[in-house]
C-alpha cells in the first residue's frame, strides 16, 4: 500500500473517531461510573461490531444499505431506538445512585456480558460506520493489489484508533470522579448524559441517506 494514501487514511479514521458520537458518550459514562476494566470491556465490544461491519461492506452488503431506502430506514430506527432507550435508561439511574465509594463506583457495577452486549449493539445499528466503510474505506483500496491483506490493515488500524481513543475519553472522565463524588452531582450526569443519547437517538432518526450528513 502507498505510505501517503495510509497515513492519510489513519488522520481521516482519526478524526471520524474523536468526532463526539454514541460510542463516546458510552465510553465516557462507563469509565465514570464502572472503572477502567468495564471501560476496556465496553470499547473491545465497539471494535468488534466495527470490524464486522467493515467485513461487511468489503463484501458489497452495505452497497445494499445505501440502495435501499427500507434496509437504510430500518438500520436507522433500530439504532435510533436503542439510543434512546440507554438514554432512558440514564435517567433511570439517576434515581438509584449507591452511596458514593472512594474509588468512584457510584453504580450498581455492569457485568462483563453486559457491558459487551452494550456497546456491540450500539455500534452494529448505527449507521454512520456503514457509511463510512461503504463510502470512504474502498477509496483508499488499491484494486491492483490483493484486498484481503489491505482490509485486515485498513480494518486493524481503524479498530486500534477506536479503541485508544473510546479509552482515552473514558479515562479522562475519571479524572473527574473526584468532583462527581458527590451525589447529586452523580445524579445530574447521569440526566445530562441520558439526555444526550436521547437527542442523538432522535438526530439519528433524522438522519438523511447522505455520507454529506457527517
Amino acid at each position: 500500500m502507498n505510505i501517503d494514501i495510509l497515513l492519510m487514511y489513519v488522520v481521516v479514521s482519526f478524526f471520524y473517531i474523536l468526532s463526539p458520537g454514541p460510542a463516546v458518550f458510552l465510553a465516557i459514562t462507563n469509565g465514570m461510573t464502572q472503572g477502567g476494566r468495564a471501560l476496556m470491556v465496553s470499547s473491545f465490544g465497539n471494535i468488534v461490531a466495527l470490524f464486522i461491519l467493515s467485513a461487511v461492506s468489503m463484501f458489497g452488503l452495505g452497497a445494499i444499505f445505501m440502495t435501499s431506502a427500507t434496509l437504510f430506514m430500518a438500520m436507522k430506527v433500530v439504532g435510533a431506538l436503542y439510543l434512546i432507550y440507554i438514554g432512558l435508561k440514564q435517567f433511570r439511574n439517576s434515581r438509584l445512585i449507591m452511596i458514593a465509594k472512594p474509588d468512584g463506583m457510584m453504580v450498581a457495577p455492569k457485568s462483563v456480558a453486559k457491558l459487551f452486549r452494550e456497546s456491540f449493539f450500539l455500534a452494529i445499528t448505527n449507521p454512520k460506520p456503514i457509511l463510512f466503510f461503504t463510502a470512504l474505506f474502498p477509496q483508499f483500496l488499491d484494486l491492483k493489489s490483493p484486498l484481503m491483506g489491505q482490509f485486515f490493515v485498513l480494518t486493524g488500524i481503524f479498530m486500534v484508533l477506536s479503541f485508544l481513543v473510546l479509552c482515552s475519553y473514558g479515562m479522562i472522565s475519571r479524572l473527574a470522579r473526584t468532583w462527581l463524588s458527590d451525589q447529586k452531582r452523580m445524579a445530574w450526569f447521569h440526566r445530562i448524559s441520558g439526555g444526550l443519547f436521547i437527542l442523538l437517538g432522535i438526530g439519528l432518526m433524522r438522519l438523511k441517506r447522505s455520507v454529506a450528513s457527517f
